[in-house]
């Protein structure tokens, strides 16, 4: 079976880094949503972990370092304090990705996509529920997208989550949008 590859073609309702105060708010404190989900990347390192790590990199180059300088060969100390920087930066960014996220709020009369990157801005569409369906490939793999459709124009969601998280969300909010449509 031949997978293809969707491009997003939906343009956004509300977009900015301050989406949420400048736009419509997609839903009021107290109205009830029909589904409602927050989406995170998988975070495998925990920060206490993460200083486990470094703390094991920094001894081993230290330990590196010592034997390398008093080889005499100084420069190869500074090598292994770079490992370290390079070791903490690619941690740092890991975890800066992190904070991506996105929220799908399904309420009666409307579907709300957010996403909001790691550096605070927001893109917001608003879908008819009525109109919007969920397209997903099984069986899922790596490079499954899920889909929402309306009236020709797509928008991929969760696209940082696992194939088996991917079809999960598939499933709950397919199943969410068709109890919106006979309702």
């Amino acid at each position: 079976m031949t997978r293809t590859i969707t491009i997003e073609n939906m343009p956004p309702t509300v977009t900015g880094r301050t989406a949420a105060s400048s736009g419509p708010d997609p839903v009021t404190g107290d109205e009830d949503f029909r589904f409602h989900a927050l989406l995170f990347p998988n975070r495998s390192l925990t920060a206490d972990g993460f200083r486990r790590v470094l703390a094991v990199v920094i001894g081993v180059n230290l330990v590196n370092a010592v034997i390398y300088f008093t080889l005499g060969a100084w420069p190869v100390a500074f090598f292994c304090g770079v490992d370290i920087l390079i070791v903490w930066w690619a941690f740092h960014l890991s975890y800066v990705q992190g904070r991506r996220h996105e929220r799908v709020m399904l309420t009666d009369d409307a579907l709300w996509i957010s996403r909001v990157l790691p550096s605070g801005h927001e893109t917001r569409w608003k879908l008819n529920p009525f109109w919007a369906r969920v397209e997903f490939d099984r069986p899922a793999s790596h490079e499954t997208q899920l889909r929402l459709v309306e009236k020709g124009r797509v928008l991929i969601l969760g696209s940082f989550l696992s194939p088996q998280e991917r079809g999960e969300l598939a499933d709950a909010l397919g199943a969410a949008l068709s109890k919106a449509k006979t309702a």
